[in-house]
Protein backbone atom coordinates (compact mmCIF):
# COMPACT_ATOMS: atom_id res chain seq x y z
CA UNK A 1 0.00 0.00 0.00
CA UNK A 2 1.10 3.50 -1.07
CA UNK A 3 0.58 5.88 1.72
CA UNK A 4 2.36 8.67 0.45
CA UNK A 5 0.97 12.29 1.05
CA UNK A 6 -1.36 10.24 4.07
CA UNK A 7 -1.80 11.84 7.20
CA UNK A 8 -2.87 9.10 10.08
CA UNK A 9 -3.71 9.33 13.74
CA UNK A 10 -3.15 6.37 15.78
CA UNK A 11 -4.10 6.47 19.53
CA UNK A 12 -2.65 4.09 22.35
CA UNK A 13 0.76 3.96 20.24
CA UNK A 14 2.88 3.88 22.76
CA UNK A 15 2.71 0.27 22.64
CA UNK A 16 1.05 -3.13 21.72
CA UNK A 17 -0.80 -2.72 18.50
CA UNK A 18 -0.61 0.75 18.62
CA UNK A 19 2.95 1.13 18.37
CA UNK A 20 3.25 -2.09 15.77
CA UNK A 21 0.75 0.17 13.75
CA UNK A 22 2.14 3.20 13.93
CA UNK A 23 5.76 2.03 12.71
CA UNK A 24 4.21 -0.02 10.25
CA UNK A 25 2.46 2.96 8.68
CA UNK A 26 5.25 5.00 8.63
CA UNK A 27 7.85 2.62 7.25
CA UNK A 28 4.68 2.41 4.37
CA UNK A 29 5.43 6.27 3.91
CA UNK A 30 2.37 8.23 6.13
CA UNK A 31 3.03 10.76 7.74
CA UNK A 32 1.54 9.15 11.06
CA UNK A 33 0.47 11.71 14.35
CA UNK A 34 1.25 9.15 17.12
CA UNK A 35 -1.00 9.79 20.41
CA UNK A 36 -0.23 8.63 23.63
CA UNK A 37 0.05 9.60 27.24
CA UNK A 38 3.17 8.19 27.27
CA UNK A 39 5.12 9.83 24.02
CA UNK A 40 6.13 6.89 21.39
CA UNK A 41 9.59 8.18 20.63
CA UNK A 42 9.74 10.60 17.28
CA UNK A 43 11.54 9.84 14.17
CA UNK A 44 11.19 9.59 10.88
CA UNK A 45 7.51 9.98 9.43
CA UNK A 46 6.21 9.78 12.82
CA UNK A 47 5.06 12.82 14.77
CA UNK A 48 4.16 11.96 18.49
CA UNK A 49 1.51 14.14 20.73
CA UNK A 50 0.59 13.90 24.35
CA UNK A 51 -2.81 12.98 24.68
CA UNK A 52 -5.52 11.24 26.93
CA UNK A 53 -8.33 9.98 25.76
CA UNK A 54 -9.95 10.02 28.50
CA UNK A 55 -9.87 13.79 28.72
CA UNK A 56 -11.99 15.56 26.35
CA UNK A 57 -9.79 18.95 26.80
CA UNK A 58 -6.68 16.52 25.66
CA UNK A 59 -8.31 15.13 23.18
CA UNK A 60 -9.39 18.56 21.59
CA UNK A 61 -5.54 19.95 21.79
CA UNK A 62 -4.69 17.26 19.98
CA UNK A 63 -6.72 17.36 17.12
CA UNK A 64 -5.61 21.42 17.37
CA UNK A 65 -2.46 20.74 17.24
CA UNK A 66 -2.87 17.92 13.85
CA UNK A 67 -4.65 20.81 12.32
CA UNK A 68 -1.72 23.13 13.16
CA UNK A 69 0.58 21.07 11.04
CA UNK A 70 -0.46 19.35 8.67
CA UNK A 71 -4.34 20.66 7.92
CA UNK A 72 -6.55 17.32 7.42
CA UNK A 73 -6.15 13.63 7.89
CA UNK A 74 -6.55 11.13 5.89
CA UNK A 75 -7.20 7.97 8.80
CA UNK A 76 -7.92 7.62 12.18
CA UNK A 77 -6.89 4.75 14.62
CA UNK A 78 -8.30 3.94 17.56
CA UNK A 79 -5.94 1.53 19.32
CA UNK A 80 -5.96 3.01 23.14
CA UNK A 81 -8.02 0.39 25.39
CA UNK A 82 -7.32 -0.79 28.58
CA UNK A 83 -8.18 -4.43 30.17
CA UNK A 84 -9.93 -5.52 32.31
CA UNK A 85 -10.35 -9.20 34.47
CA UNK A 86 -13.34 -10.72 36.63
CA UNK A 87 -16.80 -12.02 36.51
CA UNK A 88 -19.63 -9.62 36.59
CA UNK A 89 -20.05 -9.97 40.20
CA UNK A 90 -16.70 -9.18 41.34
CA UNK A 91 -16.32 -6.17 38.65
CA UNK A 92 -16.79 -2.44 40.71
CA UNK A 93 -18.35 0.55 39.25
CA UNK A 94 -15.62 2.24 39.41
CA UNK A 95 -13.86 -0.50 37.21
CA UNK A 96 -17.23 -0.18 35.12
CA UNK A 97 -16.36 2.94 34.46
CA UNK A 98 -12.75 3.11 34.01
CA UNK A 99 -12.78 0.52 31.11
CA UNK A 100 -15.90 2.29 29.56
CA UNK A 101 -14.35 5.51 29.52
CA UNK A 102 -11.15 4.64 27.92
CA UNK A 103 -12.40 1.46 25.11
CA UNK A 104 -16.15 3.00 24.40
CA UNK A 105 -16.17 6.87 25.14
CA UNK A 106 -12.57 7.47 24.72
CA UNK A 107 -13.22 6.08 20.57
CA UNK A 108 -16.11 8.84 20.31
CA UNK A 109 -14.44 11.35 22.07
CA UNK A 110 -11.17 11.25 19.38
CA UNK A 111 -13.01 10.51 16.43
CA UNK A 112 -15.74 13.08 17.67
CA UNK A 113 -12.62 15.44 17.66
CA UNK A 114 -11.41 14.35 14.32
CA UNK A 115 -13.90 13.96 11.94
CA UNK A 116 -14.00 17.71 10.66
CA UNK A 117 -10.38 17.01 9.98
CA UNK A 118 -11.14 13.39 7.85
CA UNK A 119 -14.31 15.27 5.99
CA UNK A 120 -11.30 17.94 4.35
CA UNK A 121 -10.12 14.61 2.56
CA UNK A 122 -11.30 12.12 0.11
CA UNK A 123 -11.96 8.46 0.95
CA UNK A 124 -11.30 9.06 4.80
CA UNK A 125 -11.23 5.84 7.04
CA UNK A 126 -11.49 5.58 10.68
CA UNK A 127 -10.69 1.93 12.39
CA UNK A 128 -11.59 0.64 15.62
CA UNK A 129 -10.01 -1.70 17.64
CA UNK A 130 -12.74 -4.15 18.86
CA UNK A 131 -12.01 -7.94 20.10
CA UNK A 132 -13.34 -11.12 19.56
CA UNK A 133 -14.38 -11.11 23.40
CA UNK A 134 -17.48 -9.04 21.81
CA UNK A 135 -18.57 -11.89 20.52
CA UNK A 136 -17.23 -15.36 22.48
CA UNK A 137 -18.03 -15.70 26.00
CA UNK A 138 -14.81 -15.63 27.10
CA UNK A 139 -14.47 -16.73 31.27
CA UNK A 140 -13.51 -13.64 33.55
CA UNK A 141 -13.77 -10.73 30.77
CA UNK A 142 -17.33 -9.85 31.81
CA UNK A 143 -15.89 -5.87 31.69
CA UNK A 144 -13.99 -6.10 29.18
CA UNK A 145 -16.43 -8.27 26.60
CA UNK A 146 -18.68 -5.33 27.48
CA UNK A 147 -16.59 -2.44 26.15
CA UNK A 148 -15.91 -4.27 23.65
CA UNK A 149 -19.04 -5.55 22.29
CA UNK A 150 -19.86 -1.69 22.69
CA UNK A 151 -16.98 -0.42 20.29
CA UNK A 152 -18.34 -3.28 17.75
CA UNK A 153 -21.92 -1.76 17.70
CA UNK A 154 -20.10 1.69 17.58
CA UNK A 155 -18.18 1.09 14.71
CA UNK A 156 -21.48 -0.20 12.53
CA UNK A 157 -23.17 2.92 13.70
CA UNK A 158 -20.14 5.23 12.95
CA UNK A 159 -20.18 3.45 9.56
CA UNK A 160 -24.41 4.07 8.70
CA UNK A 161 -23.73 7.89 10.38
CA UNK A 162 -21.11 8.91 8.33
CA UNK A 163 -20.90 7.13 4.96
CA UNK A 164 -22.31 10.09 2.92
CA UNK A 165 -19.46 12.27 4.46
CA UNK A 166 -16.94 9.79 2.45
CA UNK A 167 -15.47 8.25 5.75
CA UNK A 168 -15.16 4.73 5.92
CA UNK A 169 -15.85 3.21 9.46
CA UNK A 170 -14.25 -0.19 10.30
CA UNK A 171 -12.55 -2.74 13.25
CA UNK A 172 -10.73 -4.86 14.03
CA UNK A 173 -11.03 -7.96 16.68
CA UNK A 174 -8.04 -9.68 17.44
CA UNK A 175 -7.82 -12.60 19.74
CA UNK A 176 -5.24 -12.63 22.72
CA UNK A 177 -2.51 -10.43 21.59
CA UNK A 178 1.45 -10.95 22.43
CA UNK A 179 1.89 -7.79 23.92
CA UNK A 180 3.10 -5.96 27.08
CA UNK A 181 -0.34 -5.97 28.49
CA UNK A 182 -0.83 -9.82 28.16
CA UNK A 183 2.71 -9.68 29.24
CA UNK A 184 2.13 -8.45 32.56
CA UNK A 185 -0.94 -10.39 33.11
CA UNK A 186 1.02 -13.09 32.63
CA UNK A 187 3.86 -12.11 34.97
CA UNK A 188 1.08 -12.22 37.53
CA UNK A 189 0.13 -15.53 37.40
CA UNK A 190 0.87 -18.33 39.72
CA UNK A 191 2.20 -20.26 37.08
CA UNK A 192 3.34 -17.73 34.20
CA UNK A 193 4.40 -20.58 31.52
CA UNK A 194 1.48 -22.71 32.34
CA UNK A 195 -0.80 -19.72 31.94
CA UNK A 196 0.60 -18.96 28.73
CA UNK A 197 0.27 -22.29 27.22
CA UNK A 198 -3.47 -22.34 28.36
CA UNK A 199 -3.90 -19.29 25.95
CA UNK A 200 -1.84 -20.75 23.53
CA UNK A 201 -3.83 -24.17 23.71
CA UNK A 202 -7.19 -21.80 23.59
CA UNK A 203 -5.94 -20.65 20.04
CA UNK A 204 -6.77 -22.93 16.83
CA UNK A 205 -3.36 -22.50 15.34
CA UNK A 206 -1.92 -22.92 18.69
CA UNK A 207 -0.20 -19.60 19.78
CA UNK A 208 -0.85 -16.12 20.59
CA UNK A 209 -2.08 -13.45 17.53
CA UNK A 210 1.62 -11.14 16.79
CA UNK A 211 0.74 -7.28 16.91
CA UNK A 212 2.13 -7.42 13.20
CA UNK A 213 -0.38 -9.37 11.89
CA UNK A 214 -3.20 -6.74 13.48
CA UNK A 215 -1.42 -4.05 12.27
CA UNK A 216 -1.63 -5.44 8.73
CA UNK A 217 -5.23 -5.63 9.05
CA UNK A 218 -5.22 -2.35 10.18
CA UNK A 219 -3.42 -0.94 7.02
CA UNK A 220 -5.38 -2.57 4.66
CA UNK A 221 -8.50 -0.92 6.44
CA UNK A 222 -6.76 2.15 5.83
CA UNK A 223 -6.25 1.71 2.39
CA UNK A 224 -7.88 2.30 -1.12
CA UNK A 225 -8.22 -0.91 -1.69
CA UNK A 226 -10.75 -1.57 1.07
CA UNK A 227 -13.01 1.29 -0.27
CA UNK A 228 -15.76 -1.03 -0.59
CA UNK A 229 -15.36 -2.24 2.92
CA UNK A 230 -17.31 -0.31 5.22
CA UNK A 231 -19.21 -1.04 8.63
CA UNK A 232 -17.63 -4.40 9.03
CA UNK A 233 -14.66 -6.16 11.28
CA UNK A 234 -11.80 -8.07 10.64
CA UNK A 235 -11.32 -11.02 12.78
CA UNK A 236 -7.34 -11.59 13.43
CA UNK A 237 -7.97 -14.43 15.99
CA UNK A 238 -5.70 -17.43 15.20
CA UNK A 239 -8.87 -19.03 13.97
CA UNK A 240 -11.12 -18.70 18.04
CA UNK A 241 -14.29 -17.14 16.77
CA UNK A 242 -15.03 -19.41 14.10
CA UNK A 243 -13.12 -22.85 14.22
CA UNK A 244 -14.09 -25.43 16.63
CA UNK A 245 -11.63 -28.02 16.14
CA UNK A 246 -11.77 -32.24 16.83
CA UNK A 247 -8.74 -33.27 19.05
CA UNK A 248 -8.12 -37.03 18.85
CA UNK A 249 -8.45 -38.30 22.36
CA UNK A 250 -5.86 -39.94 24.43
Amino acid sequence: MTEQNRVIVVTGAASGIGRETAQRLARAGASVVALDRDLLAAGGQITPLECDVTDDASVRRAAAQVESLFGAVNGLVNCAGIGAQGSVERATDDEWLRVLDVNVVGTARVSRAFLPLLRRTTAASIVNIASIAATAGLPERAVYSASKGAVLALTRAMAADHVGDGIRVNAVSPGTVDTPWVQRLLALADDPDSERQALEARQPTGRLVSAIHVAAAIEYLLSEEAASVTGTAIEVDGGIAGLRLRHARD
